[in-house]
């Protein structure tokens, strides 16, 4: 039987055998196929890259025009500055402290901290100083453990930080031949989680691996707190081995917007503002640059054609507590006219005090002769593309000129002979001054230094794009370089998809070290490391959940996920702009028909939004083509809506609280000084009347108090804010679908 079975099993092999002979292709089937297959392949990865490209360019755009709209709302600050010394007659009003912030004595002395007890439950670390090697390992261990330090150790921490950073120089000189490497980091933005990795990968700061932290290490996310704390205790710990930059996010009024202040207040609610007080110190404290081996150059934002290390390194840092606050004694000695051109006032004449005034209208007139001027003189390219629109801090009828703007014109020569062009003013606005003031010039070099950015053309020009600092060329790197004897310029500043990049002839290297900016997957982090060769090395991560390799359908849902979350973005943006695009697309469709071409559509969307983004690219996303190959232009729209917003407030009303939601949030929030969500009757009127007025908006006193009365719900004379700004808040309707069936569910 064992005889037959073998038998049996010997012929059934050769039937396959047989078989797979037959069934086998040819090489050449086999090679058309793996052609195919590669070709489907790559086609796949390219739409899946364009994908990924337009979606980082939405979140780019977006990002730089609310960058605009806080050096709107800074002038908004300036100009209740102007014409409202108190809100409530209660002591000095908190928008006076926080542009022109009132040194507290109280901050400076030991009893700051000493004074506020902690209680024995409290579980976090219990730092002791000076710092020990346990006390930073210790904090480590917490923030991971998602603690929170005691305000009275932060209290102390900043309090110590800040009687170190006093004796520090402006310009910090570090060498190599102390130590075998140098790790240089980008932008943090309160990304704890990036923090930890760069430490695990690279080891804890000390005196064998010593980092310099170039800015930008609160806003954004949601652990700021942790991670200014974490550098702030290892800098005191490792004094010669951690040096921390400036970023131009190390700004109370830029913390307004991006969410350090309130993360700050909503973490400490009892100490919270004299913590902020102690932050605002601090920053304005921090060098500005770091220079290694007097070869490479490190600085947060850029330079200009203006920027002298020598004179930088001699400025009082202090003083410019925002680099949003332009130097008041020069806005007083300055004025508008009709021309569009700034003059010098009486007031800027020896012996003269007057200063003067303008209305809201003349303000307004300003500004149309300045937008006008501005698209004359500018090009259509994506660095002065977003400044009429983004930066305009201007009601949906009427623009307004009451604040500073961005400048579309060059300021190559901000000192020289002809005119003083400023980072943040209209481009119509020029000065002729003799001699610039020392402060003008210290505020001048380090708007540069923290805000500019570097482009491919030649020279130098207003960073129209962000609406601060400059474009500096390739030409503009060379010259500074070759002046100062240096090799290389390392910034941060710009989120980049892999970490870094590098640009004029490798003489810039951009490194941002925040994975994951954007949406989860959008961007690597990365550092460098520089040696006694000073050769930069570069080392790239991304935080993740995953511990392998992305599969491509991982990959494919994780750029559609980015794609979804850019795309929402855009369409509140698009929302908050309705009258305007529709305005502008009515000019084409003289028949009403509600349809016009893809190229018109196109036009007008740039025209409107100013974001240069790739819109036909865009289309098939935010509009439905008719039958005739045109585009149905209103179903830009049908995708969003407002939750239901208060029937007393007209459409103009309404639209400019969608627009401005974020900034009169603020401002509210700063009204708020207990931080309960409530505001009394007589605050609402009185700041809408001077916000109303500053954006040009049609809405009269009775208006305004009838909107006060419709929004005090339970008639205590307190309004319940943060109720009030949900009603205005852009909502997708698909979302409010979801909500619906949860809540039945």
């Amino acid at each position: 039987m064992g005889c037959g079975t073998s038998v049996a099993t010997e012929t059934q092999v050769k039937r396959v055998e047989t078989d797979d002979t037959i069934k086998s292709p040819s090489p050449a089937l086999t090679m058309k196929a793996a052609v195919l297959i590669q070709r489907w392949y790559r086609r796949y990865m390219a739409r899946l890259e364009m994908r990924r490209r337009y979606t980082w360019n939405i979140f780019q755009s977006i990002e730089y025009a609310g960058e605009q709209d806080q050096l709107q709302l800074s002038g908004f600050f300036s100009f209740m500055l102007d014409n409202l010394t108190q809100l409530n007659g209660n002591g000095p009003d908190l928008i006076s402290q926080l542009l022109e912030p009132v040194v507290d004595p109280w901050l400076d002395r030991e009893i700051c901290y000493n004074l506020i007890p902690v209680p024995e439950s409290y579980p976090g670390p219990r730092l002791s100083f000076p710092l020990s090697v346990s006390d930073t390992t210790a904090l480590l261990g917490a923030f991971k453990e998602q603690e929170i330090l005691h305000a009275r150790y932060v209290l102390q921490l900043l309090y110590e930080t800040k009687k170190l950073l006093k004796q520090m120089p402006n310009i910090v000189h570090l060498s190599t031949s102390y130590t075998n490497e140098i790790t240089i980091c980008g932008d943090l933005h309160g990304r704890l989680d990036d923090l930890l990795l760069i430490f695990y990968k690279n080891g804890l700061p000390s005196a064998e691996t010593p980092y310099v932290f170039n800015g930008d290490f609160v806003d954004r996310g949601k652990k700021s707190v942790e991670v200014v704390c974490l550098l702030f205790a290892y800098l005191l710990l490792y004094p010669d081995y951690m040096h921390l930059n400036r970023g131009n996010h190390e700004d109370h009024i830029m913390n307004l917007r991006y969410g350090f202040t309130k993360e700050v207040m909503q973490k400490y609610k009892t100490h919270g503002r004299e913590i902020l007080q102690l932050f605002q110190d601090v920053f304005s404290l921090l060098p500005v640059a770091t220079v290694i081996d007097g070869k490479i150059l490190i600085v947060h934002g850029g330079i200009s054609d203006q920027t002298d290390l020598d004179f930088l390194s001699t400025i009082e840092r202090h003083k410019v507590k925002s680099a949003l606050r332009f130097p008041r004694r020069s806005l007083e000695q300055l004025d508008i006219g009709h021309s569009g051109k700034m003059r010098p006032t009486a007031g800027s004449r020896p012996g003269s005090q007057s200063k003067s005034k303008r209305t809201p209208n003349q303000g307004r007139r300003r500004c149309k002769n300045g937008r006008q001027d501005s698209a004359a003189s500018t090009s259509s390219s994506s660095s002065s593309s977003s400044s009429s629109s983004s930066s305009s801090f201007c009601s949906p009828r009427t623009p307004s000129c009451v604040s500073p703007r961005p400048c579309p014109s060059s300021p190559s020569m901000p000192y020289a002979v002809h005119v003083l062009q400023v980072p943040y003013l209209d481009s119509v606005c020029s000065v002729p001054p003799p001699a610039p003031p020392q402060h003008d010039r210290e505020w001048k070099q380090v708007v540069d230094i923290l805000w500019s950015d570097p482009k491919t053309q030649e020279g130098c020009s207003p960073n129209t794009f962000r609406g601060g600092g400059c474009y500096f060329g390739p030409d503009v790197t060379r010259r500074l370089l070759l002046r100062h004897g240096l090799q290389l310029l390392i910034r941060s500043h710009e989120c980049k998809q892999e970490g870094y990049e590098l640009c004029h002839g490798g003489q810039v290297i951009t490194i941002f070290s925040a994975s994951n900016y954007y949406e989860e997957g959008s961007n690597r982090g990365a550092y460098i490391k520089v040696g006694r060769e000073l050769v930069p090395r570069f080392y790239q991560y991304q935080v993740s959940r995953a511990t392998r390799k992305l599969t491509l359908t991982q990959r494919y849902n994780r750029v559609r996920v980015a794609e979804g979350s850019a795309l929402k973005a855009l369409k509140e943006k698009l929302f908050t702009h309705r009258s305007e695009l529709l305005s502008g697309l009515q000019q084409y469709d003289l028949n009403n028909t509600g349809c016009v071409s893809v190229s018109e559509w196109a036009q007008v969307f740039e025209s409107v939004l100013r974001l240069d983004l790739p819109w036909r690219t865009l289309r098939p996303h935010l509009a439905r083509l008719a039958p005739d190959g045109s585009v149905d232009y209103p179903s830009c729209f049908e995708d969003m809506e407002s939750r239901s917003p208060l029937t007393q407030v007209t459409q103009n009303m309404a639209e400019t609280l969608f627009r401005y939601r974020t900034d009169i949030e603020i401002i509210f929030n700063i009204i708020d000084k207990d931080h309960s969500g409530l505001i009394s009757i007589e605050e609402f009127r009185h700041t809408w009347r001077l916000f109303s007025a500053h954006l040009g908006v049609d809405s009269n006193d009775r208006a305004i108090d009838d909107l006060a009365r419709s929004i005090d719900f339970n008639k205590d004379g307190s309004i319940d804010f943060t109720e009030f700004l949900e009603a205005f808040r852009v909502v997708h309707k698909l979302d409010n679908k979801e909500q619906q069936v949860t809540g039945r569910s």
